[in-house]
């Protein structure tokens, strides 16, 4: 289990962006006071399906749908070779505690300070 580490994106000009290969398990540390972007790319010829998974979240109360189970994560599936991002503070229920990255081994992420 490796702990991604963030990349501070609030530079002039351009700046180190390094990327990192997903094993089994991994960790990010969200930061709810910054504006943060996943960046996650599959490499491989299958899909892949990233699951980002805070072990704090358990239910949210949506304003206009009710209660909503955040204990099972965060879905992102991934076709082979496709991209996605997301911006971490839009999901920040999924995100409370230690968020571990899980289910997308080799896929390639970089999270963004912004």
């Amino acid at each position: 289990m490796a702990a991604i580490a963030s990349i501070n994106a609030n530079q002039a000009g351009s700046f180190a962006a390094p990327i990192t290969t997903l094993s089994t398990s991994d960790t990010i540390t969200f930061r709810p006071n910054k504006k943060q972007l996943l960046v996650a790319r599959n490499p491989t010829g299958g899909s892949l399906t990233l699951k980002i998974d805070g072990d704090g979240g358990s239910t949210v109360n949506v304003p206009g749908v009710g209660v909503v189970n955040v204990a099972g994560g965060y879905d992102i599936v991934l076709a082979a070779g496709a991209s996605a991002a997301v911006v971490l503070s839009t999901i920040s229920a999924y995100c409370k505690g230690e968020v571990t990255l899980t289910g997308a081994e080799n896929a390639v992420v970089q999270l963004f300070d912004l």
